[in-house]
């Protein structure tokens, strides 16, 4: 089992930058790839990106591509989302998640974190 804690969230202008953070616990970090969902009310949970177990490769939403970067560092067993140009639209509560199968479908993903609120004034 892996245990996930967010942080890093709160309350942001638009234009500006914020970085959120997911210590992991528990089996070894690197066996699991890792993603960022996001989840804004009354909607679903959206894909926002993941990354390969070892790093190597990441692939990131649409919505997002360009402005969010994900990273892992697995020697801290630790996952970030650099977050630039933030939009109101990006206001959410992010997830971040582990799975050992497809990265961009939720329901694949066997842990999750709490999730953390970011919220983007304009």
């Amino acid at each position: 089992q892996v245990q996930l804690v967010e942080s890093g969230g709160g309350l942001v202008q638009a234009g500006h930058s914020l970085r959120l953070s997911c210590a992991a616990s528990g089996d070894p970090f690197s066996g699991y790839i890792m993603g960022w969902f996001r989840q804004a009310p009354g909607k679903e949970r959206e894909f926002v990106g993941y990354i390969t177990r070892s790093g190597a490769w990441t692939s990131e939403a649409d919505s997002v591509k360009g402005r969010f970067i994900i990273s892992r560092d697995n020697d801290k067993n630790m996952l970030y989302l650099d977050m630039n140009s933030l939009k109101p639209e990006d206001t959410a509560v992010y997830y971040c998640g582990a799975t050992e199968n497809s990265g961009d479908v939720a329901r694949t993903y066997s842990y999750w974190g709490q999730g953390t609120q970011v919220t983007v004034s304009s």
